[in-house]
């Protein structure tokens, strides 16, 4: 795979046509492209009749069953790749530019390297040299018996655990000995800035009164490089907020030297191609409520896109903004995001009017940006309703500002805990093992003293999508009393680029790294928002589909959403980032892009 990356565009082309000869005769001797796409269709439909048939003979009378399901899968992509009914929808042929590339010698303005890629492992997985198992042979304990077997297996799962101690090894947690001591002398930096003492910083009141949102204050605390420096000039340019706790800030690394805080940064501090983005939607009046929550809201401070939860908004702000953050779009100065006692009145009445509602998730923004009396106030409304049975508080204020959990909060949350009767659970928002710190841990007890679980909401992005990355995060998450939940795709927002991760790298997360780890470590689902519709699992074909590759080398996603097998609801197209892209970003920060050879093959 390295060698493709660093390939130039001709070299590429010349291992596609070798990577499936028949395909490339079909598509240079073909003069109509109806009879090429006629001829591609036969060849494949005769493909995938030989690998199974019971008189199969040469090349695939030997392949092993693993490389024929394989073989099957880029079959049932490229066929439907070469549909004229997606060509219409997405309004690009890659039959017709395959076509166009095997007859001459020069590949086309508007293909791209990665477009190219997707293709040399598709023609390679039709034919059923995938490379996934060239190298493999069945497993010798799978022709033993008995103890036998069982000491033969256990070499196979050591060997499974050994590769993951290397990734575990590389990645840090916040609770290392060394990154809390770098940590609490930055702590110190920041409340010598302020002219503040150890009691402001417990106190949460103090922080949130000193959000930094300038750049000057954040320069005179850290170091920032010129593309952070360059981002936040935009940002403050096209007034686009940043905000940032000063809890949250005594995680970077001070001199940035990017050996641990690479993730932490990215959250909060918005990059160029952010605030470019950003702005340009703007001023094109494009829609960035990428899930159209206006139209899943009945009345104001509520959305609702399932049969018995809803959400509602009491808050448009947060402590601190996290620059991927679905709401971007509606999120306000922590100064001025309250929402009227009244509107949110009226949605708990409506809330209480309707009977198949059993459970709200009160988010927002932030709703632990809110006063504890207002919650008290609000939670009260809420459990009052005689219908509702689960009250989920959506906070990332355990990860941003820990020392919100006062006593008297947890007191309120209490009042709306009774076993058997209402539960009341904390939805948070971890993002990286790092995230998670000797703070952290000290408030999780005492939420859980309570009786009280914590869920966690993961977003999957560049930043905690590296080889066994996420793994760790879940590691650390259940050692520490906090519950995988989801693991959610980056939005597909044009701002946003940054932090997109291809969908198949999700896929592979979870079948190569997050398998590996115990049932109870790995209880998150990965999952793709559907706008409007909701979650779309991201583990079954049957929930979406590769319809097309684009000129650059973005695939092109039907999902289906979850409603599907119960109404007719329409699908919804989704383009994906280059997977040749994500790739040679990896590359070119230093990683291994090998151990991800078989990215190519999730669909």
């Amino acid at each position: 795979m390295k060698e493709l990356i660093t390939a130039n565009e001709d070299e590429l082309v010349e291992v596609l046509w070798e990577s499936n000869p028949q395909i490339y005769n079909i598509l240079r001797r073909s003069e109509d492209l109806h009879v090429t796409r006629d001829k591609l269709s036969r060849y494949l439909n005769n493909v995938d009749a030989a690998l199974f048939s019971v008189y199969s003979h040469g090349h695939f009378k030997n392949m092993n069953i693993l490389e024929k399901k394989n073989a099957r899968d880029c079959i049932r992509v490229l066929k439907t790749i070469i549909r004229t009914e997606n060509e219409k929808q997405v309004r690009f042929s890659a039959l017709k530019m395959l076509s166009k590339m095997a007859k001459v010698s020069r590949v086309p303005k508007r293909v791209n390297k990665g477009f190219i890629f997707e293709f040399i492992y598709l023609f390679r997985g039709v034919s059923g040299r995938s490379g996934l198992y060239s190298a493999k042979e069945v497993p010798s304990f799978l022709k033993l018996t008995g103890k036998d077997a069982a000491l033969e297996r256990m070499k196979f799962l050591d060997d499974y655990a050994g590769r993951m101690e290397p990734f575990f090894e590389k990645y840090r947690t916040g609770l290392e000995t060394d990154l809390t001591h770098r940590r609490s002398m930055l702590k110190e930096l920041i409340l010598q800035h302020f002219g503040a003492d150890e009691g402001d910083w417990s106190d949460y009141h103090w922080h949130l009164k000193h959000i930094i949102s300038d750049i000057s204050t954040l320069q005179s605390i850290v170091k920032l490089d010129q593309d952070e420096q360059k981002g936040l000039k935009l940002a403050d340019k096209y007034h686009i907020p940043f905000q940032i706790t000063p809890y949250y800030l005594s995680l970077f690394d001070s001199e940035n030297l990017k050996q641990f805080d690479q993730s932490i940064r990215a959250q909060v501090l918005p990059s160029a191609n952010y605030c470019k983005n950003f702005y340009e939607s703007k001023q094109k009046n494009i829609s960035m409520d990428f899930m159209e929550e206006e139209s899943t809201s009945p009345i104001e401070g509520i959305t609702r896109r399932y049969p018995r939860i809803l959400i509602l908004k009491p808050y448009k702000s947060c402590p601190q903004i996290c620059v991927y953050c679905q709401r971007n779009w509606e999120l306000e100065t922590i100064d001025n995001s309250e929402i009227t006692r009244d509107v949110i009145t009226k949605s708990i009445d409506w809330v209480a009017d309707n009977p198949h509602i059993s459970e709200v998730l009160v988010t927002g923004g932030d709703p632990l940006t809110l006063n504890d009396s207002y919650l008290d106030w609000l939670l009260g409304k809420i459990s009052d309703i005689e219908h509702i049975e689960r009250i989920r508080i959506g906070t990332r204020t355990l990860v941003t500002l820990p020392f919100r959990f006062t006593d008297r909060l947890l007191d309120v949350f209490s009042k709306y805990h009774r076993l058997g009767e209402q539960e009341l659970c904390v939805m948070t928002h971890f993002q990286h093992p790092t995230e998670i710190t000797p703070d952290v841990l000290e408030v999780v007890s005492n939420i859980k003293k309570q009786g009280i679980n914590i869920y966690n909401q993961q977003v999957f992005t560049y930043y905690n999508s590296k080889k066994f990355e996420s793994c760790l995060l879940r590691k650390t998450m259940k050692k520490s009393g906090i519950d995988p939940y989801y693991t959610f795709n980056t939005k597909g927002k044009d701002e946003t680029i940054d932090y997109r991760v291809p969908i198949s790298r999700i896929e592979q997360e979870r079948k190569e790294e997050a398998r590996l780890l115990p049932g109870l470590e790995r209880t998150d689902e990965p999952v793709f928002n559907v706008p409007r519709l909701g979650k779309s699992h991201l583990r079954a074909w049957q929930d979406h589909e590769v319809i097309m590759i684009l000129p650059n080398g973005s695939r092109v996603y039907r999902f289906y959403p979850w409603e599907s097998n119960l109404e007719l609801v329409e699908p919804y197209n989704y383009l994906d980032v280059s997977i040749y892209d994500y790739l040679e970003r990896l590359y070119l920060d230093g990683e291994d892009i090998d151990e991800y050879s078989s990215i190519l093959y999730y669909f």
